[in-house]
């Protein structure tokens, strides 16, 4: 989550994709020190291996895409900020070995172009937007007004670019390896544009949709690490700290410890928001902490809302997007073209609009963080990974809260990425649906939607 900006800041522009070969040599060069260790404090790190699975499938896919027959997106799941370094891995290592070993000849780099969130480089740093663009990514500026020029230029791309596409359909992480959030419509809808430029332009290629899991296991799991890190918690959080120690029921108690963890927070951040919103939740202490969490949750979006005067309508994920849109609205300021010249009196109120409007936003960065998280999943499947990602999705919370800056997340031990490919869905079979009228349209875009969620979450073991 972003520190809370205390400045009004200029507009923000789009950032093209700058494709650069000596760029991507280098990080590809590069890639087995990215992966293995934390350059940069919000990087998690720390992937020893990465297994990938039918990448048979893509290796055709590459080989269809450059003889001119086909035209495909990646749509790949995004479990934490680590995704795209497995999926380099995916597309400059695995793809090529399996064309050597199946003697198909690609032309190299196996690479896409991708989309990544305007926002990233506010947080992460403007060199970070110079890096992706110079990868072949384009920034897409999300919120409740469409960004025309970043569409337009994906759906270009999509079309007539020299490589694929790959796009997140989910929108953002979650932290959970298996949970897959709601889909967003952008992915189908890129699909159905791509079939209809090309019917346009007479040509006979025929569009695909590639579901790519990503899941994350540790190699050996340190329950010792993991033991300290819910100590820090524990003493964070006011609570008296329970170190485990060897025993046979671990599972069991480490189980108890965190959902104890999480029911103190939980109950901390009630009281806040009952003194905050000057309103009691509608929910009880002797409630299951789902429904006390969505309440929560639910009250932090509203309160969000009500000074932003948005509706609290839809989906949490796509109420956060129009908060957020809302909040860079006034801290970014188109309207204010010189805002280094303006009167003291004008930028000290344009400073205050903003740190406001920061400050609101940070309700919808904590929906945002906690969107799928849930009671049992833990308690179904209590295991280390289960574990870990429950812990460290706290410790974000908790570190947000007291004020740390892109914390450092703590490492839990070594891990393996496996990546797997799915079997391609086709856009050009449902595109005759899709040109009947806005009602046949809307409904193949939540089928196709529909057909890559169940395909990812199949995926997912």
């Amino acid at each position: 989550m972003p520190h809370p900006i205390e400045r009004a800041q200029p507009r923000l522009e789009f950032i093209p994709q700058r494709f650069n070969l000596l760029v991507y040599y280098a990080v590809k060069a590069l890639l087995p020190v990215l992966r293995r260790f934390r350059l940069r404090p919000w990087l998690p790190a720390g992937i020893a291996q990465i297994e990938t699975v039918n990448v048979e499938t893509l290796v055709n896919l590459y080989q269809q895409f450059q003889n001119g027959k086909i035209r495909f997106l990646m749509a790949f799941r995004h479990v934490e900020v680590d995704d795209p370094l497995s999926m380099m891995y995916l597309l400059s290592k695995a793809v090529p070995k399996v064309a050597r070993q199946k003697n198909i000849s690609l032309q190299y780099p196996a690479h896409s172009y991708f989309v990544y969130d305007r926002g990233m480089t506010l947080w992460a740093g403007e060199w970070l937007g110079w890096m992706l663009s110079s990868l072949g990514g384009l920034s897409i500026y999300r919120g409740k007004r469409l960004d025309r020029v970043g569409l337009r230029t994906a759906r270009d791309l999509f079309a007539n670019g020299k490589l694929p596409i790959s796009v997140a359909p989910e929108g953002g992480t979650n932290g959970h390896s298996e949970i897959v959030s709601p889909l967003e419509p952008g992915v189908p809808q890129l699909g159905f544009w791509c079939a209809e430029d090309l019917a346009k332009a007479n040509r006979s290629e025929s569009v695909l949709i590639v579901p790519i899991a990503i899941q994350y296991f540790y190699i050996n799991p340190s329950w010792k690490k993991l033991n300290s890190l819910l100590s820090k918690l524990e003493a964070d959080s006011g609570l008296s700290v329970q170190p485990i120690g060897e025993s046979i029921e671990r599972e069991k108690l480490f189980s108890e410890r965190i959902l104890r963890l999480g029911e103190h927070v939980l109950s901390q951040m009630e009281q806040f928001s009952d003194r905050f919103y000057h309103q009691p939740l509608s929910t009880n202490s002797n409630q299951d902490i789902d429904t006390r969490l969505q309440a929560l949750l639910n009250k932090g979006l509203q309160a969000a809302e009500q000074y932003f005067n948005l509706e609290s309508e839809g989906t949490v994920i796509e109420r956060c997007r129009r908060i957020e849109s809302a909040g860079w609205e006034d801290i970014y300021r188109g309207d204010l073209p010189d805002l280094n010249n303006l009167p003291p009196l004008h930028r000290g109120l344009a400073d205050w609009i903003a740190e406001e409007a920061s400050l609101r936003m940070l309700h919808m960065r904590l929906a945002e963080s906690f969107v799928a998280v849930t009671e049992n999943y833990i308690k179904e499947k209590p295991t280390f990974e289960r574990f870990a990602e429950t812990s460290l999705i706290l410790f974000d919370l908790i570190s947000r809260v007291k004020g740390d800056k892109n914390p450092a997340r703590p490492r839990l031990g070594w891990r393996k990425t496996r990546v797997t490919i799915g079997e391609p869905i086709s856009v050009t079979e449902r595109f005759s649906s899709y040109q009947k009228n806005r009602v046949g349209a809307r409904l193949a875009v939540d089928d196709l939607k529909g057909d890559l969620q169940t395909a990812l979450e199949k995926m997912i073991s």
